[in-house]
């Protein structure tokens, strides 16, 4: 489905779709109409014909589940689930964890199998973990690479994110969340370490005005993917801070939008 009111088509990289209402993490959810329909409505209506992302549970209640491990399961089954109830409509994203290497490795594996290639986006903080630069992680990104996985991570402890780009500069890293100018400003100097480091534009930064202009002039358009966190975060405002930008030209405002994700995901 293209966009009504433009020729571009948006493909949203960052999102984190739910099935159950319960496990809807927008922070306003009872003051809005959603579930996984309207999910589709909502994102649709916008012109964003394909959304991406891992799914979330909210923080589960003691029973839920066994261990970290047993929810991650249940998140990355219930991504396959919203991929045969949406079909194209939706590209699952799938978590790891460094407690776990084999388990993640495993998983790695299977869902290559399932046709799978996105890792994430991976919340650390969420599921009790916080270094991207341990030997445990960098176990489970070599298997990553070797399986030709493309992995979208949270931005954390910048000085942590240098040393993960340095050890894994040939595989598909995709940073999530531009920040503040400090923030951006290391964003840009790791795309200098690593040809293959990308940044979605979720989250907060894409607001300060010029910030995408600077990336660009920096680093090339093909080094950023359109991304709104929704259901966290109003998507309507990040398409219009891409779609609407005048210090932007065509070219780039499609390369962002989705060429450079569908590049990226090797979707047709």
């Amino acid at each position: 489905m293209k966009n009504t009111r433009t020729a571009f088509e948006i493909l949203d990289f960052h999102t984190h779709p739910f099935i159950d209402k319960e496990n809807n993490i927008c922070a306003h959810a009872d003051f809005c109409d959603m579930n996984a329909d309207a999910t589709r409505r909502t994102m649709q209506g916008l012109g964003i014909s394909t959304i991406c992302g891992s799914v979330l549970t909210l923080a589960p209640r003691r029973n839920d589940f066994s261990d970290v491990w047993a929810r991650i399961r249940w998140e990355n089954d219930t991504a396959l689930r919203l991929r045969e109830y949406y079909g194209d409509f939706y590209v699952p994203g799938f978590h790891v964890h460094p407690d776990y290497v084999e388990e993640s490795i495993r998983e790695i594996h299977r869902m290559r199998a399932e046709g799978v290639r996105l890792i994430g986006e991976l919340c650390p903080y969420l599921h009790g973990w916080s270094r991207y630069s341990s030997e445990n992680f960098s176990r489970i990104l070599e298997e990553a690479e070797l399986c030709g996985m493309v992995v979208n991570l949270h931005s954390e402890d910048e000085d942590d994110m240098d040393l993960l780009v340095q050890r894994h500069s040939n595989l598909m890293l995709v940073a999530a969340h531009p920040g503040e100018h400090p923030n951006f400003m290391r964003h840009l100097e790791r795309m200098k370490m690593s040809k293959n480091y990308y940044l979605d534009l979720s989250g907060t930064g894409l607001f300060r005005h010029g910030m995408l202009r600077h990336g660009i002039d920096a680093a090339g358009a093909e080094r950023f993917l359109f991304g709104s966190d929704f259901p966290t975060c109003n998507p309507s405002m990040f398409v219009g801070g891409v779609l609407l930008d005048d210090l932007l030209t065509d070219e780039e405002k499609e390369q962002i939008l989705s060429k450079n994700a569908k590049k990226l995901l090797r979707i047709s």
